[in-house]
């Protein structure tokens, strides 16, 4: 789909802004990367043979008698046992000496009535964002080839964590942040574009309401019906809407009484078109100005209320959590390293991203 003119012009400007076109890419790359955190950490293969049928754990539950062990639960695929049941093709002396039989499959010298070598596919970093790493030693971990950042305090792999909770953090602020910004645009172009004693009203309305404490309401709401990930994302978005509105009210209130606003009331124009049509445009420069301030305050929220104990169930992988973790346990820096580079790296490309943005829809703004 092509372009248009307009809309070229803006992308040109973005793309000639080096810093945030460079910023986009590095982003959506993590990002992207972060889509597929199951293929990249988990404690599940991604592929296993057995007797020369194909399963996908990574999607679909097993039970461990479907590789010829004993119990209807979960295979853990990590148990030497299992793993050799799945590489044996079920034999019985896995139940005896998996790790002996394992080593001879390995060399090529196996040999059993019954054996049919299998494999298993795993992701590049064997742990999922809550599995227990299997490591002598009293935790949190120091990096190491098996776990590259380390571990927390309850030896669960922290380059797992930041990769789950890279992706739920952008998942979240982006949930929040759409849903946040179109309320308050609506919001802000009625009271600009009707005025009078609507405008009043709502005002006084949304006076009231930004002075509700946030927080409060948060801990007594998750403390009758519980944590949970899209009661934060309703309550975020129910306390977050009204900081665009005072840039959009100001930019429909300026806009209302030019020219071409009154020429669209006099051909007898829809209130709806001349709003959202011909004066959000002209709104837009404005209203990406507050983007970068909305996008960052929601991931420090989140993180902020993590870190209080008051954001996403505890079972969830939360960059909050972590930094209460860096500050719980001085004795181990990679902790704070890692917390401190993860949000540095994301909010500082998300800045330059929306100001790139915010530059190419303005007209004035010019790149060489």
């Amino acid at each position: 789909m092509a372009l248009s003119p307009l809309n070229q012009r803006r992308w040109n400007n973005f793309r000639k802004n080096k810093r945030a076109y460079w910023s986009l890419i590095i982003f959506s790359v993590l990002f992207t990367l972060s889509l597929f955190a199951d293929f990249l950490a988990n404690e599940k293969p991604i592929l296993a043979s057995y007797r020369g049928e194909l399963y996908t754990p990574i999607f679909k539950f097993y039970p461990e008698t479907e590789f010829g062990g004993d119990f209807q639960t979960e295979a853990p695929y990590r148990d030497p046992e299992v793993e050799c049941l799945i590489r044996s093709g079920g034999i019985e002396d896995c139940f005896d000496d998996p790790e002996g039989i394992l080593e001879q499959i390995d060399a090529g010298t196996y040999q059993a009535d019954g054996f049919y070598e299998g494999w298993t596919l795993w992701p590049p970093i064997p742990y999922s964002y809550n599995t227990s790493v299997d490591r002598p030693g009293a935790a949190p971990l120091p990096p190491n080839s098996q776990n590259w950042l380390g571990t927390d305090d309850t030896k669960r792999d922290v380059l797992a964590r930041v990769i789950h909770g890279f992706r739920l953090s952008i998942l979240f602020t982006l949930i929040v942040t759409g849903a946040a910004t179109v309320l308050g645009i609506i919001a802000g172009a009625v009271q600009g574009y009707f005025g009078g004693w609507l405008d009043l009203i709502f005002q006084r309305a949304i006076e009231i309401w930004s002075a509700t404490p946030t927080l409060y309401v948060i801990i007594i709401m998750f403390a009758v019906l519980g944590r949970s990930f899209w009661l934060l994302v309703f309550l975020m978005v129910l306390f977050g809407w009204t900081a665009l509105v005072g840039v959009v009210r100001a930019e429909f209130l300026r806009a209302r009484n030019l020219e071409y606003v009154r020429a669209a009331k006099a051909l007898g124009v829809g209130n709806m078109t001349i709003m959202f049509r011909h004066m959000l445009p002209n709104a837009m420069v404005a209203t990406l100005t507050m983007m970068p301030f909305i996008v960052t305050g929601t991931i420090s929220s989140l993180a902020g209320l993590d870190f209080l104990g008051f954001g996403l169930p505890s079972s969830a992988p939360s960059l909050g959590e972590m930094t209460l973790q860096a500050k719980q346990n001085l004795q181990a820096p990679w902790l704070a390293f890692t917390a401190f580079f993860t949000f540095a790296i994301m909010l500082s490309l998300l800045v330059f991203i929306f100001e790139g943005v915010r530059d190419a829809f303005d007209p004035r703004k010019t790149f060489s």
